[in-house]
């Protein structure tokens, strides 16, 4: 299932590293982020749980930019 997630970024270079290390988590099938449009659109894999991985998903873009917000988690 794909959810859309609103983001916080400043730059298209940190939304790149975001997305790289949104694919890192485990239960992620695919992560694509859009810096224009500051969406996350993130592809579970099949049984994860949404809000569990989205939780992990925050973590590991927190750890590439620190000030990155995502809403609607």
């Amino acid at each position: 299932m794909k959810k859309t997630y609103k983001i916080e970024v400043d730059c298209a270079a940190c939304a790149q590293k975001m997305e790289d290390a949104a694919k890192t988590v485990a239960g992620v099938a695919d992560a694509s982020v859009s810096f224009m449009s500051q969406k996350m659109k993130v592809e579970f894999a099949e049984g994860a749980d949404d809000a569990g991985v989205m939780q992990d998903v925050l973590k590991a873009c927190k750890k590439v930019e620190s000030d990155c917000e995502i809403f609607g988690i």
